[in-house]
Parts: C-alpha cells; structure tokens; sequence
C-alpha cells in the first residue's frame, strides 16, 4: 500500500482547500438537474412564465460560470501539491544515489535507477494528484447526489438503480489486484530496456569498432519486445475496467427508467421528476467511472511505491561522523587487512604510512596490488574492517562525510567531462571562479594552448563525457579542475597516462612549485611520474614490498628498479 500521508500533512493546506472547493462544485452541480426537472414539469402543465424560464436559463449559465473558474483554482491547488511531491521524490532519491557507497550501484543497474526516477514517481505522483481528485470527487458528488435522489426525489428508484453496484464492485477488485502486479512487472521491464539502452549507448564506440551493431540491434528489439508484451498485459487489465463500468451503468440506466416509467405511469412522479432523475444518475456516472479509475491509479502507484521504496529504504553503507576536519594535519593509515565482500582472502595486508602536509606520497605496483582499494579506503568509499586512517590522530570515520571528502581533489585515469563548455568543466568546484582563475589552472594543467586553438576556445562544448577531445586533452582538463579547486590534498590516480613525457614533466613540475600547503598522492604505472616524490611505496599483493624515495628504491633492485629499466628501454626503442 502506498503510504504518503506524511505529504499530505505538509501540505495539508493546499488538499484540505482543493477538497472544500470540490464539495462546493458538487452541491453547485446539483441545483441545474432540479431546475430542469422544475422547467419540464411547467411546461407541461403550462404553468411556467417566459420571464421565470429565462431567469432559470441565465442563472444556469451564472452556476457554470462559478464552476468554471473555481475548477481552476482546485486544480491549481491540487496538482501542483502533486508536482511538488514529483520533486520531492526526485530529490530525495538524487540525494540518496550521492550517500551510497559503489556496492549499491553494483546492486542496482543504471537503467533501473532512471526508470524508478522516472516512471515510478510519475505513477505516485499521479497517484497524489489524479487520485486524490477521484477519490475525493467520487465520494462528495457520490454521496450529495445519492443524498438528493433518495430524500428529494424516490428512495425506491435509487436503491434500484444501484443493484448492479455491489457487482461492478467485486469485479474492480478483482482487476485491482491483477493490474498490480502487471504494472510492477511493466516497469521492472521498462527498467530493463533503459539499462541496456543507456549501457549500448555509453559503449557505442565499442560496438562499432567489433562491429556489433547488428547483435545489439537483435538485443534492444528483444528488450524493446519484452517491454512490449508486459505493457500489453497492463493494457489487458487496464481495457477490461471499462466494459465493467458501461455495462454497469447501461445496467443502471435500464432498471431506473423502467421503474421511473411504471411510476409516472401510476402517477406516483412526475415527468419532470423522472427527468431529475436521470440527469442526477447521469451525475452518477463519473463517481462510478471515477471510483474504478482510482483503484487502477492507486494499484499502479502502489505499485511504483513498492519499487521506490526499495531505494529508500536502503541504508548508506558509509556513514559519517559529527565532527569537523581541521586543517594541514598528518594522515596516517594503519591498516592490518582489508578483505573485500564475498572475498576470501585480502586484499590489503600490513599497510603502515603516512603523509604530512606539503609532502608528495607515490604509489606504483602491478594490476590488482591493492592501489585503488587504498585510495577508496583514504577517501572513504569503503571501511577498513581492521584499523584506522586518522587525520591529526582522529579517525576519520568521526568525521562528516562531506566535510572530509571536500579535503581531497581527485583526478582519475579516465576523467568524466559534463556535456558543457570546457570552463564549465574546468570550474565544476568552483562556479564562481573567474575566467583569469580558469585560464590559470588550465596553463599549470598544460592545457590553455589546446583549448585556445578550438573554434571557440574555453566556450566549446565537449560533447557528451567529452567525446570531441582526445584522451591527453580529457585528463589535463581535470588535472586543471582538481587544480582551481585548491583542495588540501591532490589525488592524481594514473591520470597522466594518455600525455606524452614531457607534458608530464611539466605538469608534475608545476605541481610541485604550488606544493607548499598541499599534499599529493600519484598513482603511475609510468615511473617518471614518481621520480620527484618525497616517499613511494610499490605494492605487491595487498602488502607494502618497497619504499622509500626513487633514488633508494633504484639502488634496492627490486621490482621499481627492474620496472624502471624496462621503461627506460622502452622509451629508447621508440625513439623518445
């Protein structure tokens, strides 16, 4: 069952005047029925004026008019309390995507996260808005028209008009039930085609350069197909809810006039009676059509509820402290073992260092030595089971997670770039950095040349994730957005892989000119990124096997100098 009372009592004011608005439409609504039933009944016995017809003709057109302008403002009230609720949703399912950690993006695919951002708060806002007026609608007019046909007009008309009711009843719980679950099944679907769709065209490049055009092709109409077959079980459900309610009303209709016949013709009503009658049955309808349409609305929010619900209810696997950082303190990590979920064996092992303020820290080793797992821990992506990382000899697991996070600024070896102009990239920390401030960092980055030779220089649109730059262009526009962001910890992750050498050079030399009050931390696989570190450490396996500064680790002969020679040759075999 969908459960947003908590909404509806933040904006209580809002439905709570939609409501009384509706009610006073509804007891409008039911004086032009009467007042036909009058105007029959005199111009049968001839007893009506001409002047009393046209006062009955122009106040029904005053009533409409009343209406008119009073369903403007309930609706006004009413949907926008249930747009309102669309964003409160949107936000509070952002929010909660920013505070997991990546385990619940392992959890849950891409696609399926868009369709319940989407789809699903759609149907519960719906829900809030179109069922909110149905319900409420449906019961009011229900009720003051039932009220009228029974006291005012014949009780025993009524209570024949409404036997098919308990039917049409029964059966729209029946379809309730199974609309529910078809709709649940219609959006995980649809949540299925969004991921594959989003995933083919992330890896467009991919598929084209194996040439796998034709496979994905055959793989989203499978998808698009299955979406289609649950969607049409939906419609299947959905399409009998009106054949029920026609044949209920054409049901209802049949039994009132027979019997409203047999009483004017025992002079038991009037023509004109009978005429009000009907025409308040006719008002009948809509509480009839609406109180089906609401059980399909209810069962499919109920349904989308279910699916968003599941979102919000899962807890961050990382969560912060209450205190705050201070400032240019020592870092120092002292971790036993880290083992990682669903794995046996660690994959961090005796892990002892640390990093003063200023000091560049270097971290080379092979594939899967531990060094991203160590960057994830320092950053708090994930907990260590055993030990602690401390910042001024206070865990850091005591501090806001926001807080400790905006200590670092982080380049990785594939830099993600907004579909925007690149000084909007450049100052993503920093929206009210100036252009010279732009333009700064980009020179330190070594990349305010490039940039200039684009047709419109720092204002060029890169394209989605920065499809019209090079890889090398990519990785110096984030080295410049870390740079204007002055964090007081840089983290370059393999992120000089794709510039040539001397680039690097100059880059890591303007690195360390503006190191005074900034520590870094550089993971490279290519050694001349470290040769300037005050200390590195070359991972093996989950453990520290060597560390000290480059020129130690040379004289060492382990694997950072056998890696270094290899580099070496390489770069003489290319001709560099």
């Amino acid at each position: 069952m969908i459960d947003l009372a908590w909404y509806f009592r933040q904006q209580w004011k809002r439905y709570l005047g939609s409501i009384l608005i509706l009610l006073l439409v509804s007891l409008i609504e039911l004086m032009p029925p009467y007042l036909i039933g009058y105007t029959v009944d005199g111009v049968v016995d001839g007893s009506i004026q001409l002047n009393t017809l046209a006062l009955i003709v122009l106040g029904s057109i005053g009533l409409w008019v009343v209406v008119y302008f009073l369903r403007i403002r309930w609706r006004i009230w009413l949907f926008g309390a249930a747009a309102e609720l669309g964003k409160v949703l949107r936000d509070r399912l952002y929010r909660g995507f920013s505070r997991h950690s990546p385990h619940f993006f392992d959890r849950y695919k891409t696609g399926d996260l868009m369709a319940r951002g989407t789809n699903d708060v759609r149907a519960v806002e719906m829900t809030a808005g179109e069922g909110v007026l149905t319900g409420a609608d449906s019961v009011i007019n229900g009720v003051l028209v039932f009220v009228v046909m029974t006291a005012v007009l014949d009780w025993r008309l009524t209570l024949l008009a409404l036997l098919p009711m308990p039917i049409m009843a029964l059966c729209i719980n029946r379809l309730g039930k199974r609309i529910h679950t078809a709709f649940r099944s219609s959006q995980s679907a649809f949540s299925d085609l969004s991921d594959f769709t989003q995933s083919s065209l992330n890896g467009v490049r991919m598929i084209r350069a194996f040439g796998l055009e034709q496979r994905q092709i055959d793989g989203f109409n499978a998808s698009a197909d299955e979406t289609r077959k649950r969607n049409m079980d939906v419609e299947k459900v959905d399409s009998l809810f009106d054949p029920v309610i026609q044949i209920t009303i054409g049901a209802s209709f049949f039994l009132s006039v027979s019997g409203g016949g047999y009483l004017v013709a025992t002079d038991q009503m009037t023509i004109g009676q009978l005429t009000s009658f009907t025409l308040y049955q006719g008002l009948m309808i809509w509480p009839m059509l609406a109180m089906a349409w609401l059980f399909n609305i209810i069962e499919r929010g109920a349904a989308a509820w279910e699916r968003l619900k599941e979102v919000f209810d899962e807890e961050p696997e990382i969560k912060g402290g209450e205190q705050s950082p201070g400032n240019n303190e020592i870092i120092d990590i002292q971790l036993p073992a880290f083992t990682w979920r669903g794995h046996k064996e660690p994959t961090l092992r005796d892990i002892s260092l640390s990093l003063a303020p200023g000091k560049m820290l270097g971290i080379a080793g092979p594939v899967g030595s531990g060094k991203s797992t160590l960057l994830n821990i320092l950053l708090r992506l994930e907990d260590p089971q055993q030990g602690r990382v401390s910042y001024g000899g206070v865990d850091i697991r005591s501090f806001r997670l926001g807080d400790w996070r905006g200590k670092f600024a982080v380049v990785t070896q594939a830099p993600f770039l907004f579909s925007r102009s690149i000084e909007e990239n450049i100052a993503l920390g920093r929206p009210d950095a100036t252009t010279e401030q732009v333009r700064l960092a980009a020179k330190m980055a070594c990349i305010d040349e490039d940039i200039c030779q684009l047709p419109e220089g720092y204002q060029t649109e890169v394209g989605e994730k920065g499809i019209t730059l090079s890889g090398g262009q990519k990785q110096r526009i984030a080295i410049a957005r870390a740079l204007l962001l002055d964090a007081e910890i840089l983290i370059l992750d393999d992120s000089l892989s794709a510039v040539d050498g001397r680039t690097e050079h100059t880059i890591l030399q303007n690195l360390r000119e503006r190191q005074a009050h900034q520590a870094m931390i550089v993971v490279a696989h290519r050694l001349s990124a470290l040769e300037s570190a005050d200390r590195i450490i070359v991972l093996q396996k989950g453990h520290i096997e060597e560390q000290g500064n480059h020129k130690a680790l040379i004289e060492q002969q382990g694997w950072y100098a056998q890696m270094h020679r290899y580099q070496k040759m390489e770069k003489v075999l290319e001709g560099k």
